[in-house]
């Protein structure tokens, strides 16, 4: 019988301090203080984007996305230039310079409608590109630009943490949208949980938190909405974050507060947008 060894967080440090060993003294790395878990989702997340875009022929570029009203070629330009929108807040964060993210949302509105018309070489590179020059600042950072207060888009100030859970967001839910096969049932578990309160945390900043109980019938405890009282959503974690996030209502079973449960998406409760 095969055995299988067992690795242990000692055995991953030692790992990761030949490597850096093997590489030498020029390799970049991130702080000790960095995101780790936040920046290895984002990565990861990065290669998956590359990986479904990697699918699509020259003409199926022209093909709706799931998101209403854009094609592909506008969700990969969006993608693109929202890593070049994270690298300025990174270089707010370690310069001290302001850079925010877009001058306005029609300047942001106006890039992705053209970029969406470039050739489908420059498109792709045009992610390529972006996402190679964002890791470059992640790993520029110093410990102490990590804390340094940057803003959103939304207008919300954070530090500048948060751009590598901004990243993992757009990256993975993204892919989604490319309409390639890629399910929210792909990604892992803890990512799932963290979306999800994302959502759920984003609502109740915005004071529209409906009335509903989530339980997950695969990872996970109940996350209880406002009161929690009105209805009782259950179903797989990856369905449960897809609807949340505006994606799809499929796998969902709803019990109102009678006791009557229904597995038809008209009977689930109707949910604030996300962003």
């Amino acid at each position: 019988m095969a055995t299988v060894s067992r690795v242990t967080s000692t055995s991953l440090d030692d790992a990761r301090a030949a490597l850096r060993q093997r590489q030498g003294a020029g390799a970049r790395y991130d702080a000790e203080g960095a995101p780790h878990t936040e920046l290895a989702w984002a990565r990861t997340g990065t290669a998956y984007f590359a990986r479904k875009l990697g699918e699509l022929g020259a003409a199926e570029l022209d093909g709706p996305s799931l998101l209403p009203g854009w094609n592909r070629r506008a969700l990969i330009a969006h993608v693109g230039y929202n890593a070049r929108a994270l690298t300025r807040l990174c270089e707010w964060a370690r310069t001290g310079f302001e850079s925010p993210m877009y001058e306005s949302t029609q300047q942001r509105d106006a890039e992705i409608a053209n970029g969406a018309t470039l050739p489908d070489r420059a498109l792709v590179n045009l992610f390529k590109h972006s996402e190679v020059h964002l890791n470059v600042e992640w790993r520029d950072l110093p410990d102490q630009a990590w804390d340094a207060p940057v803003r959103t888009a939304q207008g919300r100030t954070v530090p500048a943490r948060e751009t590598a859970w901004m990243r993992t967001r757009e990256v993975w839910v993204h892919t989604v949208d490319l309409a390639t096969g890629a399910t929210f049932r792909d990604f892992p578990p803890e990512l799932l949980n963290r979306l999800a309160t994302d959502v759920v945390g984003l609502w109740q900043r915005r004071d529209e938190q409906p009335d509903l109980t989530l339980e997950p019938t695969d990872h996970g405890e109940p996350i209880v909405i406002g009161a929690g009282t009105a209805a009782t959503v259950t179903g797989r974690l990856a369905d449960l974050t897809q609807w949340l996030t505006g994606r799809g209502t499929r796998g969902l079973h709803t019990t109102d507060n009678t006791g009557t449960t229904s597995n038809t998406a008209q009977t689930l409760p109707i949910l604030p947008r996300w962003i």
